[in-house]
């Protein structure tokens, strides 16, 4: 399959906009349910939305000893971000825990250069520390203030780097869907039993549960589901280098969540840096638009007979 950059942004700002609503989703949850049943929740939606799709649709899912490994690798790292990334919301405002993760482009720039050969020119750096200087403006993670838990982010940002490489490695060579439901299958055992072994008495029990509660979870399951669905059917279309910048987008849309669920308002630095954060993606967008359109179009084979 060739690249369509385009395309691959497009779905990446899909992305981009469902991802900070399913951490808010688990923001909410956090002081009621641990973060081991929260990510339970996470991959138990995924099995639950896609195997029916997988057996009634007939999309394939990855074979092959590689493929299958490197599956189980992509869940592992899943996991195990997921799990840093809704820890972290229990001790950093929404904002400020998208923010610090933001190291990642960085990280994804550098390992899709160094491991999978791919061009990073000096205009993509430019956006991605244009960018960078943004994500400072919005929110400015002070170390000293927040103390330890401002770390796991940064452990997301690493985590989510190498997911992300992994995924670019397979994305063009496995269905999206049949990927993200054997990932699934992977994991609700593997944290079911963790949950099992290591029960939080101090949590909400099921039976403890409200309505609201129930929706809230089905919202994580649903949103955490088709966001990363998005992110993977990107990866397909456009090398990691491309949309590394276009995840800066997330803060923006992060502040703006971060507002409405819990009123924390962004000063008047940090509007600035949603401008300029914003500005360097559609650069991005607009760059790679260029691009196809001044791009040769492919030969026509010659025509036997």
């Amino acid at each position: 399959m060739i690249d369509r950059p385009f395309l691959g942004i497009v779905l990446m700002l899909g992305f981009c906009m469902l991802a900070p609503l399913g951490d808010a989703m688990a923001k909410l949850l956090g002081d009621e349910l641990s973060v081991g049943f929260l990510v339970f929740v996470r991959f138990a939606a995924q099995v639950i939305l896609l195997m029916p799709l997988v057996w009634l649709a007939g999309y394939p899912l990855p074979r092959g000893a590689w493929l299958i490994r490197m599956t189980a690798l992509r869940t592992v790292l899943h996991i195990a971000g997921i799990g840093l990334m809704f820890t972290s919301l229990q001790y950093l405002p929404l904002a400020d825990a998208i923010a610090i993760a933001f190291v990642m482009p960085f990280i994804m720039l550098l390992l899709g250069k160094v491991f999978l050969h791919e061009e990073v020119g000096p205009h993509r750096l430019a956006a991605c520390a244009v960018g960078f200087a943004g994500t400072l403006l919005v929110v400015q993670p002070n170390f000293v203030d927040v103390g330890a838990p401002a770390l796991l982010p940064m452990g997301v940002a690493v985590v989510f780097s190498l997911f992300m490489l992994v995924t670019r490695a397979i994305a063009k060579e496995v269905d999206p869907i049949g990927m993200q439901a054997l990932s699934g299958v992977m994991a609700v055992p593997v944290l079911g039993a963790a949950l099992l072994l290591f029960p939080e008495t101090d949590r909400l029990t099921l039976s403890d549960m409200d309505e609201g509660t129930w929706w809230l979870l089905i919202a994580l399951g649903a949103l955490g589901t088709f966001a990363h669905l998005l992110m993977t059917w990107s990866l397909r279309f456009a090398p990691s280098a491309t949309l590394a910048p276009m995840q800066y987008l997330e803060i923006p849309i992060g502040t703006v969540i971060g507002y409405l669920v819990f009123r924390d308002l962004p000063n008047g630095l940090a509007a600035l840096g949603i401008c300029i954060t914003i500005a360097a993606g559609l650069y991005i967008i607009l760059r790679e638009r260029r691009l196809a359109r001044l791009a040769p179009p492919h030969p026509m084979p010659p025509v036997e007979g």
